[in-house]
């Protein structure tokens, strides 16, 4: 084409000058070729969108250039046990999801803690605990949740059998797991997982990966509100003794002498009894005498933390229904101002809901606590120090072990400087979430 002859082309009746007709051509000319090479070239890093969330060759998971379709589906069995075991099946779920190139359909939680009579499970939807939509934004382009009436045929599901026992390695699982990503299965809308608990699962991912699905969990906003007000009390009592303080001090009151939030400890405090069974029995089988820890040993190691500015609310997190003990309020040293729902004046709060929501309201406040000390084998501990972690990496701190560091998190059970807790932090480069998951005495620090 000969564009100086271009300023004679009529185009929708208007005449050209040349210059505006040769960038016409050119973009004519641009057009045409995209088209041609285009489909030549979407393999390369870049998927289709109608049925694809767009994703990067370069993700954290196993066959993430494929993309994540809309398309094709993975249903999974309802998810059972503790609010934490939950948290990690879920996305020990999505993962498998992702690994299988499909849309995990939004799956059943569980409302209370019984696990083995199934009739007693309580099923709660996903999206009344966790923001649907907010989770799918956060997690865009890495995993994907779809609901059920997004299925076109509800009848040509192919039920997926879980291997389980001792023979069911964690290879003969990965195998499984990429045979079903490929033709003839791959072909099905959806794939149903049928067998045990994903939280039982084997594990195939990093650390990070479970810690950016984590990251998209959002409470709904009713519970959010609630640990609002939760940690609000907790502050406010907090406010109150330390202007009595003081005041005491100075003959003055001092009760808005500072606008800035007043800083409480959190202490996941597990004596209960049923998990006084679990911890001695994994002692004898594992050999090991730091997993559990008495109410005296947790109050001792708590007032010993180096640097600790008194007085301070200490909140404890503690199933009170299933205590043997209710004297955990006493004992605690000096300037240590022990509070618990009951005694904070919240019990209402959480007697409003079942077991998952009560727990979820006491993971936020362990979480947003500015110290927080756990148990290093409970899994509720462990994921809080985890996302407490996260925090600090994304803030671009690359280990919070020194002293000083903003949100610092411990272990009770193991005993670390000057006779108190050992300091914690989740070791982010691991290559499987199995030490989390079970437990551990070792903790980074």
């Amino acid at each position: 084409m000969d564009l100086s002859n271009c300023k004679h082309i009529r185009v929708c009746g208007c005449h050209l000058s040349s210059v505006t007709c040769k960038c016409l051509a050119l973009v004519v000319i641009a057009l045409v070729l995209r088209a041609i090479l285009l489909p030549a070239s979407s393999g390369f890093g870049w998927i289709q969108q109608n049925n694809f969330a767009l994703i990067h060759n370069g993700s954290l998971s196993l066959n993430s250039e494929f993309g994540i379709r809309k398309d094709k589906f993975l249903e999974v069995p309802q998810i059972v046990w503790g609010l934490n075991n939950q948290k990690i099946a879920f996305a020990r779920a999505c993962l498998t999801a992702r690994m299988l190139n499909r849309t995990l359909l939004m799956p059943s939680l569980s409302a209370s803690l019984f696990y083995k009579e199934i009739d007693l499970l309580q099923p709660i939807s996903f999206d009344k605990v966790f923001q649907f939509e907010r989770f799918n934004s956060l997690c865009n382009g890495f995993v994907q949740l779809g609901r059920f009436l997004e299925i076109l045929n509800h009848t040509s599901a192919f039920e997926l059998q879980k291997g389980s026992g001792r023979k069911w390695t964690i290879d003969r699982d990965l195998d499984q797991l990429r045979q079903f990503s490929r033709e003839p299965f791959d072909k099905y809308e959806v794939i149903r997982i049928t067998g045990k608990n994903p939280f039982l699962w084997h594990d195939h991912w990093p650390v990070k990966d479970y810690a950016k699905i984590f990251e998209c969990l959002v409470l709904v906003d009713e519970i959010a509100k609630e640990a609002d007000q939760v940690v609000s009390k907790i502050r406010v009592i907090g406010r109150e003794v330390r202007s009595q303080t003081e005041s005491s001090k100075n003959g003055i009151s001092l009760e808005s002498s500072s606008l800035q939030p007043v800083p409480y400890v959190a202490v996941h405090m597990r004596i209960e009894k049923d998990w006084m069974i679990h911890c001695k029995k994994r002692e004898q089988r594992s050999n090991i005498s730091q997993i559990c820890s008495s109410k005296e040993e947790i109050m001792e190691r708590v007032g010993n933390i180096v640097g600790l500015k008194t007085p301070i609310i200490v909140y404890l997190a503690v199933a009170d229904s299933l205590l043997e003990d209710n004297s955990f309020l006493n004992g605690w040293r000096e300037g240590l101002l022990p509070f618990e729902k009951k005694k904070l004046g919240v019990d209402g709060i959480y007697n409003k809901y079942p077991y998952l929501i009560q727990s979820a309201i006491d993971y936020e406040v362990c979480l947003r606590a500015d110290i927080f000390v756990g148990n290093s084998f409970s899994t509720f501990s462990s994921l809080i120090v985890l996302e407490r972690t996260q925090k600090m990496v994304r803030m671009g701190v690359p280990r919070t072990c020194g002293t000083g560091v903003r949100w610092p998190s411990y272990a009770y059970n193991i005993l670390g400087e000057s006779n108190g807790p050992q300091r914690w932090m989740t070791d982010m480069s691991d290559s499987s979430l199995q030490a989390i998951s079970y437990g551990s005495s070792d903790i980074s620090c």
